[in-house]
């Protein structure tokens, strides 16, 4: 390998890799996951681990 090869190859290293642009549907469909994520880590919240639901009186019209 001559100097001016191992020259190139370096700089070709240092250069940046070309920047992908981001596709639209990934983007929906990610956010979309997100969404359900936090809908579902609401409702674990809200109704977690040791509620109980005590049954109440019925209520019946007159």
């Amino acid at each position: 390998m001559t100097r001016l090869e191992a020259i190139r190859d370096a700089q070709a290293l240092l250069n940046e890799p070309p920047v992908e642009q981001p596709k639209p549907l990934r983007l929906l469909a990610a956010a979309a996951f997100a969404a359900t994520a936090a809908v579902m880590l609401a409702g674990t919240m809200v109704v977690g681990p040791g509620v109980s639901f005590d049954q109440g009186s019925t209520v019946s019209n007159p």
